[in-house]
C-alpha cells in the first residue's frame, strides 16, 4: 500500500481530470463502459461512490444515496436525473459538473483527516478501516478518469506508482471479491497467469486451483504471461484494454477464460 497523502493526492488529481474531461462535453459516450455517456459516470462517481463513502466517514450508514445531496447544500432537483437510466439528454440537470466537483471535494476532506488505521466500516471485512476506502477511492477515480478522458480521445496513462498499486489492489482483493459476488463463478482447474509489469519493479502469478485462487510476487513460469505497463497491466485488469495492448506469452485462449475465473463486478 502507498501512505495517506499518496492516495489523496492521487485521488485530487483523478477528481480534477474527470472534471477537465466533462468540461468538454457530457453528452459524449463513454466507450470503455458501454450505455453510459460522461454525465452518468460522474453522477455514478457522485452518487454511487463518493456520497456514500462520506457518510461512512461521519457514521450516517442508513441514509439513502440522494440525501447527501442535501447534505452537502445540493439541491435536490438532481433526483430525477439520479433515479434515471441516465441516458436521456434532457434530463441532465445543469450543474451536474457542480455537483461532482462539490462531492469529491467533500470526501477528499474525509480522505485527508483519517488516519489509515481509523476503524471503519468497509464492504471488505478483512481490513476494516480507513486506509481501505483511501486506497479503493484513489483507484476507482482514476480507472474513471481514464474513461472519462476516452470519451473525447486518447487517454492519459495512469500514473506508474498509482497503477502498480492498483495491481494489487485487484489481485489481493478485488479478484477474491469479484469470485464471491458471482453467481455462477467458473472454478479453476490449474491455470497460471504470469503477470510482468515492464516499467517498474512487480511480478505477479495467479493460480486457480479447485479450492481457490493463490496469488503469489514472484518470477514464475505461468500458463500465459501477459506483459506490460503498470498503467496497461491495471487498466487490462479492470476490462478497460485489450491483451492485445500488451505483451502475451502463451496459452492466448486463457485470457478470456480469466475474465471467467474473475467475472467483472
Amino acid at each position: 500500500m502507498l501512505d495517506k497523502t499518496a492516495y489523496c493526492d492521487a485521488f485530487h488529481r483523478e477528481a480534477a481530470g474527470i472534471a477537465d474531461a466533462a468540461r468538454k462535453g457530457l453528452l459524449a459516450p463513454v466507450p470503455s463502459c458501454p450505455g453510459w455517456s460522461v454525465a452518468a459516470l460522474l453522477t455514478h462517481l457522485a452518487v454511487n461512490v463518493y456520497a456514500p463513502t462520506i457518510r461512512v466517514f461521519r457514521a450516517l450508514p442508513n441514509e439513502a444515496p440522494i440525501s447527501s445531496f442535501v447534505d452537502l447544500g445540493i439541491t435536490a432537483s438532481f433526483e430525477a436525473w439520479a433515479d434515471s437510466d441516465r441516458i436521456d439528454p434532457t434530463l441532465i440537470p445543469d450543474g451536474l459538473i457542480d455537483l461532482f466537483e462539490a462531492t469529491a471535494a467533500a470526501l477528499e476532506a474525509e480522505l485527508r483527516s483519517a488516519q489509515l488505521d481509523l476503524p471503519i466500516k468497509t464492504w471488505w471485512p478483512p481490513q476494516q478501516n480507513a486506509g481501505f476506502l483511501q486506497r479503493r477511492i484513489a483507484h476507482e477515480t482514476a480507472v474513471h478518469r481514464w474513461d472519462a478522458q476516452l470519451a473525447h480521445g486518447t487517454p492519459d496513462a495512469i500514473e506508474p506508482i498509482l497503477a502498480a498499486d492498483g495491481i494489487e489492489e485487484s489481485l489481493e482483493i478485488m479478484l477474491f471479491a469479484s469470485r464471491q459476488r458471482a453467481e455462477n463463478v467458473r472454478q479453476g482447474s490449474g491455470e497460471t497467469y504470469h503477470f510482468h509489469r515492464t516499467d517498474g519493479p512487480g511480478e505477479w502469478l495467479v493460480q486457480f486451483l479447485e479450492t481457490g485462487p493463490v496469488v503469489t510476487r514472484e518470477h514464475a513460469k505461468g500458463d500465459i504471461a501477459i506483459r506490460g505497463t503498470a498503467s496497461d497491466l491495471f487498466l487490462f485488469l479492470w476490462h478497460r484494454i485489450p491483451v492485445d495492448r500488451l505483451e502475451s506469452f502463451g496459452d492466448i485462449a486463457l485470457v478470456q477464460r480469466y475474465f471467467e475465473l474473475v467475472p467483472p463486478g
